[in-house]
Formats: C-alpha cells, sequence, structure tokens
C-alpha cells in the first residue's frame, strides 16, 4: 500500500481538527441543561487531566519548567485567561442560540491578528491585508446598523483569540506544552467560576448518566482537535492551514442556519459576505508575501 505524503498526512490531520472543532457546537447543545459556566469548567478540568499525563509519561516537563521564568509565566498566565475567556464566550453564544455570530467572529480573527501585528510587532500590512481589513471592517458596519448594535460576540471572539496569538508567538513551547500550561493556571479560576451562578451547582447532581459523560468528555473534545491541529502544522505551512481552517466556522454558520434555525435577516448577508471576502483574502495575502510575518499567527478554534 502507498503511503501518504507528508503534505497529504498534514491535510488529512488538518481537515480532521478542523471539521471536529467546525461540529463541537453539537456538543455543547447536549449540554444545554448544564449552565455554561459549569461546562467551561469541566472542559478546563479534563483537558488538564487528559493533557498533563501524556506529557508526563513522555518525561515532557516544559510545560511545568516555564514557570520558572518569570515573563513566560506571565504570559501563560495572560493566556490562560484569554483562553479561558474565549471558550466561556463560545460555550455561552452555542447554547444561548447565537453559533451563526460566533461563527462570524472565526472568520475576522485572523483579520485581527494583521491589525495586531502591526500595532504591537510594527508589522506592515500588504495591499491585500489592507483589503481585507476594510472589507470585514465594512460588513461588521453593515452589521451594526443592520441590527442596531455591534456583533458583541463576534468581537469578542475575534479579539481574544487575536491577543492570544499575539501572546503566544512568543512562548516557545509546542500547542499541547502550551495549552497545558494554560490549564494548569485555569484549573483554580475554573473552580473559583464554578461557584458563580445563582443556581448554585446543585442541579448537577440531577443530571442524567449522559450529561456526565459528556462533561468528562470535553476534555477529550479540547485536546483531539489540538493534537492534530499540531500534527499537521509539521507537514503544511501556514498558507495551506489559512485555507483550510475556514471551514470550522462555515460549518458552524450552515448549521446556525440550517440545522438549529437562528434568526439571520437576509439583509445580513451583504454584510457577511464582506466579512467572508475579507477572510479569504487573508491567506492571499500570506502566500504573495511569504515573508511577512503579520497575520501569521496560528490560534486554536474553540
Amino acid at each position: 500500500m502507498q503511503k501518504f505524503s507528508s503534505a497529504s498526512k498534514g491535510v488529512i490531520y488538518a481537515l480532521c481538527a478542523y471539521i471536529l472543532w467546525g461540529i463541537i457546537p453539537f456538543y455543547w447543545k447536549m449540554l444545554s441543561n448544564v449552565n455554561s459556566v459549569h461546562i467551561l469548567t469541566a472542559r478546563v478540568v479534563f483537558a488538564f487531566v487528559i493533557m498533563a499525563p501524556l506529557l508526563i509519561i513522555q518525561k515532557n516537563l516544559r510545560w511545568i519548567l516555564c514557570f520558572k521564568n518569570k515573563k513566560v509565566a506571565v504570559k501563560v498566565i495572560a493566556l490562560a485567561v484569554l483562553i479561558t475567556g474565549n471558550w466561556g464566550i463560545y460555550i455561552w453564544a452555542v447554547n444561548s442560540g447565537h453559533i451563526i455570530e460566533a461563527s462570524l467572529g472565526y472568520f475576522i480573527n485572523p483579520i485581527f491578528s494583521i491589525v495586531l501585528g502591526v500595532l504591537f510587532l510594527r508589522e506592515k500590512m500588504n495591499a491585500l491585508q489592507k483589503t481585507a481589513f476594510w472589507l470585514a471592517a465594512f460588513g461588521i458596519v453593515l452589521i451594526t446598523i443592520f441590527s442596531g448594535k455591534p456583533p458583541f460576540i463576534s468581537l469578542s471572539l475575534a479579539l481574544s483569540f487575536a491577543f492570544y496569538g499575539l501572546i503566544k508567538k512568543n512562548v516557545r513551547l509546542n500547542a499541547l506544552e502550551s495549552l497545558t500550561a494554560e490549564t494548569f493556571i485555569a484549573v483554580p479560576i475554573a473552580f473559583v467560576l464554578l461557584f458563580i451562578p445563582k443556581q448554585g451547582i446543585t442541579y448537577l447532581f440531577d443530571l442524567q448518566l449522559y450529561e456526565y459523560i459528556l462533561l468528562f468528555l470535553a476534555g477529550g473534545v479540547t485536546a483531539l482537535p489540538l493534537f492534530l491541529f499540531a500534527k499537521s502544522a509539521k507537514y503544511l505551512p501556514l498558507s495551506a492551514l489559512g485555507f483550510i481552517q475556514f471551514i470550522s466556522p462555515l460549518l458552524q454558520f450552515l448549521f446556525g442556519i440550517f440545522i438549529f434555525r437562528e434568526h439571520f435577516p437576509t439583509q445580513n448577508i451583504i454584510a457577511v459576505a464582506f466579512i467572508w471576502a475579507g477572510a479569504v483574502l487573508y491567506p492571499f495575502s500570506y502566500i504573495k508575501f511569504k515573508k511577512k510575518k503579520a497575520g501569521g499567527i496560528n490560534n486554536y478554534l474553540a
């Protein structure tokens, strides 16, 4: 049997990762009886419970030794806060009927990353990147006009991921090491959040068996696509991943409209078209200007 080429392996890993991220709303929807904050706690805790032993078995302690360096420790703490907030917003958005708005956040995220690169890293935007930014910005303005308010969920998800990517760019850990270190910090945060909802936690003792199982597996749902993404990144250039990454928000967008039947005014199609146009230009700008680093931040989808 002919073996897969490196590029083929990369594409397969990437497709699996992004399809899993694309269908993840179904998973959170099955936990709609559980408060979003409590789902977030389960996701953080069980992700750490899965990933830390795997790295320890491999005798990989870089994720914990990184805290010896104060500058790195501060960055990891910031990453933990950002990713915890991002996950929480996304889970709440899905279970509150805002999958479409959440998906738009991941379409515009790469463009926000480009802007942060310009503002904080003194990177320069090429012509395609400027065009992509203004197209997406115009789409956001249109949605604001049509809806009467800014798309806060989209902007929150995009900005939190963009800042997450900006900081992560300077942390020399691989994907699994970094996320394990982040969840290590996020675990105590998650336990504090556990007691914030007014409904308390007693209702958790009355859940169905399948809901307990889903909560426990939330860590695996987090770790598996991340592992697949990390594998794909070894075989594929960022430009290829830039194209494939749009599978996730596109699937989420389509599921929001056709399966979960979320309200989506017809005029918003125009605004979304501008956002999509800007998002599609992003990987093209990277291909044409390979030496440019703006927007070259690897992000982890919800």
